[in-house]
């Protein structure tokens, strides 16, 4: 036979042949062949014989196919057939969205009624008489019977088979969920996630092998060996996706089985939730995918379309009614759960989802509807393809964020010896770790959220990964994450190497001052430099060039520089202090006429405490001159004074003897040599000086003085040295003639008492040239508000 070459046009012309004219003869099996076609019959034996020409009847097949589909979803008329149809001379891009919307809402509404009225019509038509009739075949009620019969067998078999399988699975799924329940706190996420999975696996596997229960039935019991039935194979591809569906809700929702129930709810709430669901998916699933399939062939199709229609209308309808019933304690439960959570972004969505859930699953069920109804034949596999995957992955996604919230709420525990090397790094560890959970868990929300429109195939995820842009996005984001992971266990690791240094407890005993300081400036410089390569290269990741961003810093930090030269001089004079280790953390310094323990020594100025509490603030600017007393040693040069009566060498012995007992007393450690005695320093008007030297350890001189002063003041005592006070001398004045005015003198003892009162007559000179006044009393003169008034 020789090969037919076609072009496209010819392809298609002949395609219009197959389709309007070849077929419909082709399905008429009273139907005898006329010479007319056969020519038809010859050149379509010829098409399908040509390799390419079959393979361009199937390209336009497919095409067609195609546009029809396109065609059946779009539903309404396009912009430019509501153009043309319009009596003015409006364009297709000046029809308004409300005029689609409306022209789109009125063929809704009319393949509805159209499918009522075939329905109708089909009933009318099925059942009006029982014998053949002139337009077709009547119902073989024999038949009949006998299919329905053997179809319940079938069915009858596969679900005996899953009760049997599932009760022969019980013990196992107790067990598994007894040991889930005896979880700890450490191990209960762990114990309830391996025990979910599984028993899930376990489901499956008993629906697996009731759905093969169910074909060798249908293949060996029923039918002939080796073949099975149309009508069988819809059952038992319905039984198979609907019941892994129901085992996907038995994880989240498990009423029998506590520990095996990953929602967060009570069992009455997961039994009904279960049944709800199980429901209205066996009702859609069975009756979508298995009886309406089987009328359209075996009935009729406007039957079918109207049992579909039915289906769904019923399915809307219990829905609508469970979802308004249960409105307000779902609301209430998730408004609950909103005040219980700890970031404010979940809050606000538990909120949102709180009050408008009830909105969201009606529209849901009412597009499930639409679509299921204009679409019988592919919008069902689709809508519960997408759902399963749906619930999937919104079972994934809320298992690894609980994951994350229980690791968030839990707080890290280091032992003992760690605590005590490292005093800050548990708190470190409980301050970066949840904040990085908080933003994993985040990334996963919003990874569910992506998974879920694609699944409803709002947007290709797989296409948009595989694209530059997804690429560029999804890369970046991990880089970021690591950049920022990197940073964050650098500073914890060389801060806590620093505060390891600085720890006495850490075995390399006491640091030295001077070590404080720097460390602790290392450590201020350290995360500044950390934040800002961390910062910068973060932005370089993103994008954004950075070269213009270092420019700009750098003019700007020159004209800082320029405009604060008080700051740039602090910033200059406190890096040379630190340099020449001037001051440190801890000494007692007087800077800038200000005395007191440094506190804080920074880059820029020093905080001094001084003996009051007071607390200054330095600045290094204003310092030219650092006075340490905490330097190597320390000196308690003290004077001593003694009366002009005394002898000079007993004083010295007796000093000698107070610093031998200082050196038995607690300070005597604090002494790093002998008494060194200076001599006489001053012959003062009421006493003698003889000034002494103790050399202490750094920042001991104070307290070493203080002890050392009792010391001289007891031996002074015993040895009955005189500590000489100053001595007054009052001069009452002198009269014009010569005389001095008389002095009242009045005697108290010690309780207040007046114990002898001199007369006025009787004067008491205690001068030769001044009386005594008893208004210049030392007893009552007033004290100074320094001195002590007892």
């Amino acid at each position: 036979m020789p090969t037919l070459r076609l072009d496209t046009w010819l392809s298609r012309w002949l395609l219009l042949c197959l389709l309007f004219v070849m077929a419909p003869a082709l399905a008429q099996q009273d139907a005898t062949p006329t010479d007319g076609d056969t020519p038809a019959y010859s050149s379509l034996a010829d098409m399908l014989e040509n390799e390419q020409t079959r393979q361009t009847i199937i390209d336009q097949l497919r095409a067609h196919a195609a546009q029809e589909n396109a065609l059946d979803v779009e539903g309404a008329s396009s912009p430019a057939e509501i153009a043309e149809d319009a009596p003015s001379d409006q364009t297709a891009e000046e029809v308004s969205f409300p005029r689609r919307l409306a022209d789109a809402t009125s063929q809704i509404a009319g393949d509805l009624g159209g499918q009522f009225k075939s329905l109708a019509a089909a009933l009318g038509g099925l059942f009006s008489s029982s014998n053949a009739s002139a337009s077709g075949p009547g119902l073989d009620t024999g038949a009949f019977l006998m299919a329905a019969l053997n179809f319940a067998l079938v069915v009858i078999g596969a679900f005996v088979a899953l009760f049997v399988l599932r009760r022969i699975a019980s013990p196992l799924f107790r067990k598994l969920s007894q040991w889930s329940s005896q979880r700890t706190e450490k191990s209960a996420l762990l114990r309830t996630l391996v025990a979910v999975v599984l028993a899930a696996i376990v489901d499956v596997v008993v629906v697996i092998l009731a759905y093969v229960v169910g074909n060798l039935v249908a293949t060996f019991a029923i039918g002939e060996a080796g073949s099975m039935e149309t009508r069988f194979s819809l059952f038992l591809n319905a039984f198979l996706m609907i019941e892994l569906f129901k085992a996907a809700l038995r994880m989240l929702f498990s009423s029998h089985y506590d520990g095996l129930r990953l929602m967060p709810i009570a069992a009455p709430q997961a039994s009904y939730c279960n049944r709800f669901l199980a429901r209205l998916a066996g009702f859609i699933g069975y009756g979508m995918l298995v009886a309406v399939p089987i009328i359209n062939y075996n009935l009729s199709p406007a039957l079918g379309q109207g049992l579909g229609t039915l289906i769904m209308l019923l399915a809307l309808i219990y829905a609508a009614t469970v979802i308004l019933k249960n409105r307000v304690p779902l609301r209430d439960a998730l408004m609950q759960r909103a005040d219980n959570a700890d970031m404010s972004a979940t809050r606000f969505a538990l909120r949102l989802l709180g009050r408008t859930w009830h909105m969201l699953a009606l529209a849901y069920a009412l597009v499930v509807f639409a679509v299921t109804v204009l679409h019988p034949q592919t919008a069902l596999p689709f809508v519960l393809l997408a759902t399963l995957k749906t619930v999937i992955i919104i079972g994934i996604g809320m298992l690894v964020s609980g994951v994350l919230t229980q690791l968030i709420g839990r707080r890290i525990r280091l032992s003992e010896d760690i605590q005590r090397r490292l005093p800050l790094l548990e708190t470190r560890l409980n301050a970066y770790v949840p904040t990085s959970l908080k933003v994993i868990r985040a990334i996963i929300l919003i990874a569910v959220a992506m998974f879920v429109l694609s699944a409803w195939q709002v947007f290709d995820l797989a296409a948009w990964y595989a694209s530059e842009a997804g690429i560029h996005v999804v890369g970046t984001t991990l880089n970021v994450i690591i950049i920022l992971l990197v940073a964050i266990a650098a500073w914890i690791g060389l801060a806590s190497l620093i505060e390891h240094r600085l720890n006495a407890d850490a075995g390399a005993g006491e640091p030295s001052a001077r070590a404080k300081t720097l460390l602790s400036l290392f450590r201020n410089a350290l995360a500044i430099a950390l934040i800002t390569m961390t910062v910068m290269i973060i932005l370089a990741e993103i994008g954004i060039n950075i070269g213009p961003l270092i420019a700009g810093a750098g003019v700007l930090g020159l004209a800082i520089g320029f405009g604060s030269q008080k700051l740039v001089q602090d910033v200059i004079t406190g890096v040379f202090i630190q340099l020449e280790n001037a001051m440190n953390t801890g000494d007692v310094v007087t800077v800038g006429g200000t005395t007191g323990t440094a506190e804080r020594v920074g880059i820029r100025s020093v905080g001094i405490r001084d003996l009051s509490g007071t607390y200054h603030i330095v600045p290094f600017s204003s310092v030219d001159t650092v006075s340490n007393y905490m330097r190597e040693f320390g000196n308690h040069v003290g004077e001593y004074g003694i009366a002009y009566r005394e002898s000079i060498d007993d004083a010295i012995e007796q000093l000698q003897a107070a610093f031998d007992a200082l050196k038995e007393s607690e300070h005597g450690y604090k002494l790093l040599e002998p008494l060194s005695v200076a001599g006489v320093t001053a012959l003062a008007d009421s006493s003698v000086n003889i000034r002494v030297i103790i050399k202490t350890t750094p920042g001991d001189q104070w307290g070493v003085g203080r002890a050392y002063n009792r010391l001289v003041k007891m031996y002074f005592d015993a040895a009955g040295i005189e500590i000489p006070f100053p001595h007054t001398t009052l001069y009452f004045g002198q009269e014009k003639d010569g005389n001095a005015p008389p002095a009242n003198l009045r005697i108290l003892s010690q309780k207040g008492e007046v114990v002898d009162e001199q007369p006025e007559s009787r004067n008491t000179q205690l001068t030769p040239d001044a009386p005594a006044d008893s208004n210049t009393n030392p007893e009552h003169t007033k004290p100074d508000n320094d001195e002590d008034p007892n």
